[in-house]
């Protein structure tokens, strides 16, 4: 592998060809007079006569307005006139070439030539040919309105480039000849551009130009031009005026080189960045995360300035620019989003009772409160000092210059304890107070104690200390007494608003203007300037934060993750990165020492103590394919299905004991339930009827009274079911009538809870004439009804032999342990006494026997056999084998969720129990699953729920995985832990530099080449880096977030 080195050509040879053929095209315009094959001599004609055009028709105005037949304002109208009639023939011609040659275009499967930059021309007025001299625009609507600026510029640019005006504006014929014959070469090329050929121009903003934007980019250059001359023809007597449209039309000559260069931007990017800096240097606000939040801010901060120059008091002026200040420079799009959904959640919350979620948002009641505090504290201030204390002159005992000498102590103190708590000082020296050598987290923390402290006093003083001192500086500051100006408007509504929207800086500035006003007291004087010192980025091997808007104590960044593998280049620039860091962190015991990479981009700043989740991938080979361990998997699953099933009803009552007060509790709870006891005693609460049916799917969900039917379809069934026949109900419990040959039976609830509706035995449909005794059982203990489960959990979808074959496998000693662990009883209860009696339930434990063993069976299958390792897979991810329990249970999905949730923690159990060692007991066995309940989060990566455990700080997450490649089973297991992360900072125009390099290569060079120039490393710019963490299409960072909101307290 050859080296990388700065030395790779910027181009190679084949893209130096096409850069020559493509650059002379930007230049003049959009003519292609270097096509690299060999072109009719009519093709070239045909273009210098497109490109002239403009400057024959506007020859024609400028050579009578010379002789004197028409004055300048119909010259310019004339040539106006006939470019738009030619523009409309122009566009117009090759839209009837476009659709001439559209047919044949269609016929055609390949164009090779096409494909390698060639054309096929038959004659000089042939479709071909017009297509390509006129390719036309995608739109009419762009074909007329281009046509129609076209005309207009022409007539402008005529009247910009009168040799008479231009000889009076510089005394001088010679130098009118020039800028007359070169200004119409600018001329010439804005109008080609605009309706013939559109440049390909080296700068983009866009990648693709779907609304036909760049056409526009010269003629909106040319306007700005002539708008100048404009004033200053209607506007006399204005020296400075003057001289600058003089300097001006020796720069409008120098536009196409200006222009291929690529230092005038396309206009909706000029639109943008026009905004940003006027937003950010003349009103006093900061960059936007989002173009819709600039262009709205900009519009409230120019309204801003508008009204406060139509303020008549002074008071009023102060309080106005106080307040709009603060409030411009708080993030009140994000606290009233919070508050929207905050409300709206309130509400919804109101309905249902649901586990608290941890990433709602809560609306900040405390923050709001505190904002109101400091308004009013702020607007107190500066109308008092502006009313008791303000001086028509500056004097050196006057109160403003006591407050500046203040800010300069302020600003002072600032950079101190700014400067250490990084690292390097002025980022050349080693700071003697930061920790070295540090290792871990504890020990850093530890070290680092009186740092923190240093950082929250900095905090205090800088987002509270210092916005006051600066408004007490402003409202004393003479200037307000002069209300009727604009850089008054100006300057004070950015400065009062730079104190909380940007305090480093409004403080740097203010000490200036201080300093300037004690060195020229007589001179009274505002600078509207910014010292802003740009884009700061943050950056370690892996993540790339921008801060891309900063206001009063929030900002909004952007994080990027840079690629895991590791390429030559990469390795190369990461190396040096590590080099950096460990020169500055990893330090010998020196009192002082010097950074020995000052020149490189990055400069070291801080250590972070952050959480991050280590990635863990196991094969779990031997374990998951293991017989024993898949043997003792199915007893696990019962038990874990015990335990998640009781652990929810516990949680479930709980909720419902807090809302509603139970009454009469004594009372006897009806129970219907199929017996379970294999004994065939008739007429016994363990009776069971036996139903003979020859296929599982042959079996119904019927279900009494108001009971709600689960099976597809049914659901606009009367809740009213007939049943074939039906003993004598017991007194109290259910009216029963005759209609025709059925028997309905009404079934009355109690008013402390619902008849609970367990497994009526389903109808044999092919033997509806048999008797189905169902017994009805009441539970022994009054509080078994806080743990019953829902009534719609119960099946019937199980023919009573092979419940009763399954209800073996039931552990009836670890359901009454798990019982009596529950803690989910008022205080005052007798709770050990109450669990004991609930355990000895036998009506409860039949409820959830017949539950349990219907999920086993579902997860299971028919044979319930030992599971295989696909098997497990499969269930792991949601799916379940086919049985007669499977839509009952997909139909619930919340019993669903419960199961799958069951299943998988008996997968973990298994593993840990292979990797562990044996389960010793009970306690140990609950103590586990408490554990995965609490600290465990066990799905799959592609479930929200992944991602919301994550965000919600879940110690350990885990996921079942299959590698096709190697045909094994794998484990990921995640482990939340604090990690020391390596902060450093960019510098700023190095990385601008760089992407617009990229922007160049990539998008007007069309460098496509895998080992190309912007690529290569670059230890000293970390190019290779900074070229990956460009925006897409240009970069290629493997994540990019959208803007977070980030609090700065």
């Amino acid at each position: 592998m050859r080296r990388m080195s700065p030395d790779v050509p910027l181009l190679n040879d084949y893209k130096k060809d096409f850069f020559l053929k493509r650059f002379p095209q930007t230049v003049l315009g959009g003519p292609r007079l270097k096509l690299g094959y060999c072109a009719p001599p009519y093709v070239y004609i045909h273009q210098i006569i497109l490109f002239l055009m403009p400057w024959v028709l506007g020859g024609i105005g400028t050579l009578l307005y010379q002789l004197g037949i028409l004055e300048d304002y119909y010259t310019a109208a004339l040539s106006g006139g006939l470019m738009l009639f030619t523009a409309l023939v122009i566009q117009f011609t090759g839209l009837y070439a476009r659709n001439k040659s559209a047919t044949v275009e269609r016929m055609l499967s390949t164009d090779i030539l096409a494909e390698e930059d060639e054309h096929e021309f038959t004659s000089c007025t042939g479709a071909e040919t017009i297509k390509f001299l006129i390719p036309g625009k995608k739109y009419i609507a762009n074909m007329v309105f281009h046509s129609v600026l076209a005309g207009i510029t022409c007539g402008l640019g005529t009247w910009y480039l009168l040799p008479n005006r231009m000889t009076l504006l510089y005394g001088s014929a010679g130098g009118t000849g020039l800028l007359f014959f070169f200004g119409w070469i600018t001329l010439c090329t804005g109008e080609y551009s605009l309706i013939v050929n559109t440049a390909i121009e080296t700068a983009t903003f866009q990648t693709q130009d779907t609304y036909e934007i760049i056409p526009l980019m010269r003629p909106l250059y040319i306007f700005f031009f002539v708008s100048i001359d404009l004033l200053y023809r209607f506007m006399v007597n204005i020296p400075a005026l003057e001289q600058t449209n003089q300097i001006l039309h020796v720069l409008f000559i120098f536009l196409p080189f200006l222009w291929a260069l690529g230092i005038l931007p396309p206009p909706d990017a000029l639109f943008l960045w026009a905004m940003e800096q006027v937003l950010e240097f003349g009103l006093g606000g900061s960059s936007m995360a989002t173009h819709l939040r600039l262009l709205i801010m900009f519009i409230i901060s120019a309204g801003t300035v508008v009204t406060s120059y139509f303020i008549p008091s002074t008071i009023g002026v102060v309080l106005f620019m106080t307040g709009l200040g603060f409030l411009l420079s708080l993030n009140l799009s994000e606290m009233g989003f919070v508050f929207k959904h905050s409300v709206t959640g309130h509400r919804v919350g109101n309905k249902s009772k649901a586990l608290p979620s941890g990433s709602e948002k809560q609306f900040p009641w405390k923050e709001c409160l505190f904002y109101l505090i400091i308004l009013v504290l702020a607007l107190l201030e500066s109308i008092l000092l502006h009313h008791f204390a303000c001086c028509p002159q500056i004097s050196k005992n006057s109160p403003q210059v006591i407050v500046g000498y203040i800010l300069m102590m302020l600003l002072i103190i600032l950079w101190i304890l700014r400067e250490i708590q990084s690292v390097y000082i002025l980022g050349i020296f080693r700071n003697p107070f930061y920790p070295k050598d540090v290792q871990t987290v504890t020990l850093f923390l530890k070290k680092q104690a009186r740092l923190m402290k240093i950082g929250v006093l900095r905090r205090i003083l800088l987002n509270l200390v210092s916005p006051f001192a600066m408004i007490a500086f402003l409202s004393l500051d003479s200037s307000l007494q002069g209300l009727h100006s604009l850089s008054v408007s100006i300057g004070f509504t950015r400065a009062f608003r730079m104190v909380w929207q940007n305090t480093e800086n409004a403080l740097l500035e203010t000490v200036i203007v201080s300093a300037v006003q004690l060195l020229t007291p007589s001179i009274d004087m505002w600078w509207n300037r910014s010292l802003n010192t740009g884009i700061r980025l943050l950056l370690d091997r892996l993540i790339w934060i921008m801060i891309l808007e900063c206001g009063y104590t929030y900002c909004y960044i952007n994080i990027k993750g840079l690629e895991l593998q590791e390429t030559s280049c990469h390795t190369a620039e990461a190396r040096r990165v590590d080099e950096i860091f460990e020169g500055a962190f990893v330090q010998e015991e020196k009192i002082c020492s010097i950074n020995g990479h000052f020149g490189n981009v990055l400069t070291p700043c801080t250590v972070l103590p952050v959480k991050l989740y280590s990635d863990a991938r196991n094969v779990l080979s031997g374990i998951i394919d293991s017989h024993d361990n898949l043997r003792e998997f199915k007893g696990d699953l019962v038990k874990v299905l015990v335990w998640i099933l009781v652990q929810y009803c516990s949680r479930r009552s709980s909720m419902q004991e807090n809302v509603h007060k139970t009454e009469n509790k004594r009372t006897a709870s009806l129970i219907i339930l199929p017996g379970l006891n294999t004994s065939p005693q008739t007429r016994s609460p363990e009776d069971t009827v036996s139903l003979n049916s020859a296929a599982l799917d042959d079996w119904s969900d019927d279900v009494l009274g108001d009971e709600p039917t689960t099976k597809k379809g049914n659901e606009e069934k009367d809740q009213l079911k007939v049943l074939q026949s039906i003993n004598v109900p017991l007194p109290g419990s259910a009216e029963s009538q005759m209609v025709g040959d059925h028997s309905i039976v009404k079934v009355s609830e109690n008013s402390l809870y619902k008849t609970v509706l367990l497994g009526y035995p389903a109808i044999d449909r092919g033997k509806q004439e048999d008797m189905a005794y169902i017994p009805l059982m009441e539970f022994s203990c009054s509080h078994s009804h806080l743990l019953s489960l829902p009534k719609e959990w119960t099946s019937n979808c199980l023919p009573n032999s092979k419940m009763r074959e399954m209800s073996l496998l039931f552990p009836e000693d670890w359901y009454q342990f798990v019982l009596k662990q529950l803690e989910c009883f008022p205080s005052e209860e007798n709770v050990p006494n109450v669990l004991e009696e609930i355990a000895k339930d036998r009506v409860l434990k039949d409820f959830y026997v017949h539950a349990v063993m219907t999920c086993y069976f579902s997860l299971l299958g028919v044979d319930d056999m030992d599971p295989g390792p696909g098997h497990i897979l499969r269930v792991y991810s949601g799916v379940l084998p086919w049985s007669s329990a499977q839509d009952w249970l997909t139909e619930k999905p919340e019993l669903f969720q419960l199961t799958l949730k069951a299943f998988r923690y008996t997968l973990k159990l298994m593993i840990d129990k292979a990797s562990l060692g044996p389960i010793e007991d009970f306690k140990e066995l609950t103590n586990c699953l408490e554990e995965y309940e609490s600290d465990w989060y066990i799905g799959l990566v592609s479930d929200e729920k992944w991602n919301e455990a994550v965000l919600q700080e879940k110690p350990y997450l885990f996921s079942l995985g299959y590698d096709p490649n190697m045909g094994v089973y794998t484990g990921r297991v995640l482990t939340l832990q604090e990690f020391l992360i390596q902060v450093g900072k960019l510098n700023a125009e190095a990385v601008r530099g760089q992407w617009a390099n990229l922007s160049w290569e990539l998008l007007y060079a069309t460098n496509d080449d895998e080992e190309r120039y912007s690529i290569q490393a670059h230890p000293l710019l970390l190019r290779n880096l900074t070229v990956q963490a460009a925006d897409p299409p240009l970069g290629y960072p493997i994540y990019s977030s959208k803007p977070l909101h980030v609090h700065l307290y």
